[in-house]
């Protein structure tokens, strides 16, 4: 296979997934089910988890073993749950009072690009969503995420051995995965799911196949004067200091209103933020950037290395758990007002709630614009303002953020690593990407009695109102 070309190596992996998918199109429900669990198994089983994770780390230099294991498990049990009594085989709807029948059907051969954040729990998600709905699946792994991609699907193909499942359901790209091999496997696949880079979702979209993508994250966190400020603190602090904030849906700033704030910055420091000095600052963004773009060797490390690459020596910043900076601008003259995957959080002081929502505009306006948005407070009328009225796809109330927008064990979101941003975020979905995102849906059509109306019953009010 080293020596095809491109195409035909990807030509070479859709023909073994279809032969494989056309066999998993027969099984019924209860073997989708096991199918979907025996996949599962390879990582939530703790030894896997624990070896995974560690050459996650290792590869790819980012995040911490221990906050990847808890997310693998999590995340995999998360949409176990989700999964365990959907139907996705056969008649899944049947709506006689609009003569409707509703039949799940596979899209085919899923081609899904992973990013180097997530090398493991994401390919998982996509493997799981794509078997539940009867499709095979090959997977583009980030050059530093491969190795442990192409292990999690060795530890995949032992399960699917033991249940007598095709291994060729879940397939990855060749080492080395290329530019050419990604591009030829978007366009002979059937459906694309797209998670990381915009470059990789701009790609997605051009490339001729129906595909989902995400849109960047620079989640902004607005605390009000009601807010409970050390439960805030410490939700704040869970989410963005875990995995050294991988994640895109890490807070990445925060706007605090003036009456509280003082009150607030003590309750981050009591939770070991540390807040730099203006000069401290500079330093900060004099290496967290390079040539306009976020340094490789800042991200998602721990706070001592980030203040060592950035000179900053006093002992409150190098010991602190994450670092705050203070900013007044949106924009790319105000670097810290995108999303950083570092360690840092960006304060902004809000004249008032008005004014939070006004600051928070010009952030999102700036980056992150569809992904989503959180509040502190314990005011349900002002998140529901900002459901109205802000450019988000999610408003997340009260809750880390990085736990709560990817779907949780306490809120009713889909368990996913696949955030869609609606248009704002230039995406085709504002959802969650989930596992109906992987299915086709065959509707049969009945006569139902007739429902027809006319042209008084939909124009009289109007005409009464503007042309009598």
């Amino acid at each position: 296979m080293a020596q095809m070309d491109a195409s035909s190596q990807v030509a070479q992996l859709i023909q073994q997934a279809g032969q494989a998918q056309k066999q998993l199109e027969t099984y019924d429900q209860a073997a989708v089910d096991e199918l979907v669990t025996a996949a599962a198994w390879a990582l939530v089983n703790p030894a896997n988890n624990q070896k995974l994770s560690e050459l996650a780390v290792a590869e790819t230099g980012l995040g911490n073993v221990a906050d990847k294991i808890t997310k693998n498990h999590r995340k995999t049990l998360g949409l176990l749950r989700d999964l365990k009594d959907a139907k996705t085989v056969g008649v899944i709807k049947r709506d006689p009072q609009n003569g409707i029948v509703e039949i799940a059907r596979p899209v085919g051969i899923v081609g899904a690009i992973v990013p180097s954040t997530n090398p493991v729990a994401t390919p998982m998600n996509m493997i799981l969503n794509a078997l539940k709905c009867r499709n095979a699946i090959i997977l583009s792994p980030s050059p530093k995420g491969q190795p442990s991609c192409t292990r999690l699907i060795e530890l995949i193909y032992l399960e699917l051995d033991r249940i007598g499942a095709p291994r060729n359901l879940v397939q990855t790209l060749p080492t080395p995965v290329s530019k050419d091999l990604s591009m030829e496997m978007l366009k002979q696949v059937d459906l694309v799911v797209v998670t990381g880079s915009q470059n990789n979702v701009r790609a997605a979209y051009t490339c001729g196949t129906p595909a989902f993508g995400v849109g960047a994250g620079n989640v902004t966190s607005l605390i009000d004067e009601t807010a409970d400020l050390p439960s805030a603190a410490a939700k704040i602090k869970a989410s963005k200091t875990f995995d050294n904030a991988t994640s895109c849906s890490s807070e990445n700033s925060l706007v605090i209103v003036d009456a509280i704030y003082n009150d607030m910055l003590a309750a981050l420091e009591a939770v070991n933020a540390c807040l730099l000095t203006p000069e401290e600052t500079a330093s900060l963004q004099s290496v967290l950037w390079h040539k306009g773009h976020l340094n490789a060797a800042m991200l998602a490390k721990p706070v001592g290395v980030m203040c060592d690459l950035a000179g900053i020596t006093r002992k409150a910043a190098c010991d602190a758990d994450f670092l705050l900076v203070e900013e007044t601008g949106a924009g790319a003259d105000f670097p810290f007002s995108g999303e950083k995957m570092a360690l840092v959080l960006t304060i902004y002081r809000a004249r008032d709630f008005d004014h939070a929502k006004q600051i928070a505009g010009d952030i999102l306006n700036y980056q992150g614009k569809g992904h989503s948005l959180s509040l502190h407070s314990q005011s349900i009328d002002r998140a529901e303002i900002l459901g109205l009225e802000m450019p988000v796809c999610r408003v997340i109330v009260n809750q880390p953020h990085c736990f709560a927008t990817g779907g949780s064990f306490d809120n009713g979101l889909p368990f996913s690593l696949s955030m869609g941003c609606g248009t704002w975020g230039g995406n085709v979905t504002d959802q969650n990407v989930h596992y109906r995102h992987f299915m086709n849906v065959t509707k049969v059509v009945q006569t139902i009695p007739s429902r027809e109306v006319s042209v008084e019953d939909m124009f009289a009010d109007y005409q009464r109102r503007y042309l009598s």
